[in-house]
């Protein structure tokens, strides 16, 4: 990743104020997986990605950036209207537009308590995720022309990690569905750097599940990893995955 990339995406982390880094044991996991149909780069979306990374729940997400033909249709199907962010839970038959009402559903429904006030209160979240939004200047919101993926990809993150944002932005242009594998941090030797993580605390043993099948699949524990079941190509290294989505899905 370009050092201009990594500090504009860093900044936009810490704008945040370390929302959607850390996740909960989570109490209740939905059998089939939930759909959010977003732009990487909406402030409004950002906030759901962060609950998801909060109440540790996977999601497939259906970018649908301006310009984009592939899943806005979709959306309207589904909904009524292209109005983003949109959540789709097949468990319940329930599908919500609102970022805040999607965030009181998904703590009544997976997070059994209710959502915290600073969360039910959409003007305390928002302020901070256009920070954000600004500081990436509209990245993961224009559609690029690309080939379509048949079987969605795969990528372990989550939501505030500076070397996954570049990806998931990339994902969002080129409009490749993707499954999110949460990978957030649970404990202390979560948050050592992988290099620094060797050193220190070598005996690492991750509980947050994620964590766990990642580093049983590859022996290491980093974020970004992506997997691409159409190709059999798996991959850590923002810089390496960007250059191979590129080179793979771009027209």
């Amino acid at each position: 990743m370009k050092p201009f990339d990594f500090s504009t995406s860093m900044l936009a982390t810490l704008s945040t104020a370390g929302r959607g880094v850390s996740s909960m044991r989570r109490v209740k996991a939905p059998a089939e997986p939930l759909e959010l149909y977003d732009m990487e780069g909406c402030p409004f979306c950002r906030v759901v990605r962060e609950v998801l990374t909060e109440l540790d729940l996977d999601v497939t997400v259906y970018p649908c950036p301006k310009g984009g033909k592939r899943f806005r249709s979709m959306v309207s199907s589904l909904g009524g209207k292209q109005q983003f962010p949109y959540l789709y839970d097949a468990n319940t038959d329930t599908g919500l537009y609102e970022s805040a009402d999607i965030i009181t559903y998904l703590y009544d429904t997976y997070g059994n308590t209710k959502a915290p006030a600073n969360w039910r209160i959409k003007g305390l979240q928002t302020p901070a995720s256009f920070l954000a939004s600004g500081w990436r200047g509209g990245k993961g919101s224009q559609a690029k022309p690309s080939q379509h993926n048949e079987q969605a990809l795969i990528l372990y993150s989550f939501e505030a990690s500076p070397y996954a944002r570049p990806v998931r932005e990339l994902l969002c242009e080129l409009e490749l569905h993707y499954e999110v594998r949460q990978v957030g941090r649970t404990e202390k030797a979560d948050w050592l750097l992988p290099g620094m993580r060797k050193r220190m605390a070598p005996n690492y043993a991750p509980t947050q599940r994620n964590r766990v099948a990642l580093l049983e699949r590859t022996g290491r524990m980093a974020v970004p990893y992506l997997i691409d079941p159409n190709t059999g190509e798996e991959m850590y290294e923002s810089s390496n995955i960007l250059a191979y989505l590129t080179r793979t899905y771009a027209a």
